[in-house]
């Protein structure tokens, strides 16, 4: 179900603290589309999605934003899929989108573009904002106790596409006609595949495949994943929650990304062929389509696509990470108790009103197991033997740890039924 990378130092991109979109690079044109489905099984939709061109302070699916040139301030897509039971997922990923959105807006200069570096630290605080937000909602309202959701955004203000994760949505690129998945599960079958405990064939059949190993909201702090990727004319993003991923085989995903060049047409398709299999759960795609003068050709030389982290810049102490948490604590606690949608600095139509909460609560980062069609496919396409295991952020539990606590639960079931049998 993975494919191994050694995570990548970050790229020689020259000055990487300097303004990048502008002079003489040209213009980075996309067009995109976004959907989402309730599938054929739960009865309400918890997934949530975001489009915002930061540069005109715009968000969702106007034609305007549909085709469009990245400006200096640059933009953010990202997919959210909320756990919690009844209106508590749905909760948590509305707010995780909202506050991406007006964490990514908020302090933007009009008059200068945004760095690489800068964009790329604006991604990663953003996603901490919400999971702290997240966090502190679900402590001052026991209805929604448990909440949380996934997060993978994707930003750019010039041809460096950085990636957030947290979670088990996915990030994948599509270049000629070749699906790469350019995140990483944050899961424990991905963990037990990593550790070489568990077999991709092994994996479809997981009876625990919808563990994930940390989310946003259910701790007040969360170890984002940043990685990137360096773009090229004619790359294809698609973003998508488990409810495609982990329905639809990943050889059919990539055909139908090969097969149209219309975002609209490719997002209608998979959200179908997601609930031809059975849509057992939501089901959320974006796909954006890069093009223009900003944007390298391919050349014999390109590397290919795979997993690379991105490290940033050393920060100053007074910006480092305890000391943005414990600002992030006061703001969330402030906003809180304040009973306030966010709003700092960003314009009212970018926050939909949230749902209703509903009592019903689930565990905070166990999700609905989805069906997978049998026989054998790869969820991240072929395999590279020359190349390192990753470790997944979020936790430092030995594989062998995970897979002796697993046989003594199954041991320990079984000698129960024994008895009651006997």
């Amino acid at each position: 179900m993975t494919q191994t990378h050694s995570p990548a130092s970050s790229p020689d991109l020259g000055d990487e603290g300097a303004p990048v979109p502008g002079e003489g690079q040209g213009e980075i044109r996309v067009r995109l589309f976004a959907r989402t489905d309730v599938g054929q099984v739960r009865e309400h939709n918890e997934d949530n999605f975001l489009v915002a061109d930061l540069t005109r302070r715009q968000r969702g699916l106007m034609e305007a934003n549909r085709q469009t040139s990245i400006g200096p301030q640059g933009a953010v897509f990202a997919v959210c899929d909320g756990m919690g039971g009844a209106a508590a997922g749905e909760i948590a990923s509305q707010l995780a989108v909202d506050i991406v959105c007006e964490k990514m807006i908020e302090g933007l200069d009009d008059t200068a573009s945004v760095s690489r570096d800068e964009l790329g630290r604006r991604l990663v605080r953003a996603v901490e904002a919400a999971g702290l937000r997240i966090f502190q909602e679900a402590k001052l309202d026991r209805t929604r106790r448990g909440m949380g959701t996934t997060v993978t955004a994707a930003a750019l203000v010039d041809d460096i596409l950085f990636l957030a994760q947290v979670g088990d949505s996915r990030g994948y690129i599509l270049r000629q006609g070749t699906l790469v998945q350019v995140t990483r599960d944050q899961s424990l079958v991905n963990q037990l595949i990593e550790a070489g405990q568990l077999t991709e064939e092994e994996a479809e059949t997981f009876e625990h495949n919808n563990i994930i190993l940390q989310a946003l909201g259910t701790s007040d702090t969360v170890q984002v994943d940043l990685t990137y990727v360096e773009l090229h004319k004619g790359d294809v993003l698609l973003l998508c929650s488990d409810g495609l991923s982990g329905m639809v085989r990943f050889d059919e995903i990539r055909e139908v990304l090969r097969a149209s060049t219309d975002p609209l047409e490719t997002c209608k398709t998979l959200t179908e062929r997601a609930n031809q299999a059975g849509g057992h759960d939501n089901i959320t795609v974006i796909v954006v389509h890069f093009d223009g003068e900003g944007v390298k050709a391919l050349t014999p030389e390109t590397e290919p696509l795979k997993y690379r982290k991105y490290t940033l810049p050393e920060e100053p102490l007074e910006q480092t990470e305890s000391h943005r948490r414990q600002s992030l604590r006061e703001m969330a606690a402030a906003a809180a108790a304040g009973g306030q949608t966010p709003s700092v600095g960003v314009p009212a139509n970018l926050y939909p009103a949230a749902a209703p909460a509903d009592p019903s609560v689930r565990p905070p980062v166990a999700k609905m197991q989805s069906s997978v069609p049998a026989g054998p496919w790869h969820e991240q396409g072929p395999q590279h033997e020359d190349e390192e295991r990753i470790s997944i952020p979020g936790t430092n539990v030995p594989g062998w740890v995970v897979v002796a606590l697993v046989l003594c639960v199954v041991a320990m079931l079984g000698a129960t039924a024994f008895l009651l049998l006997r």
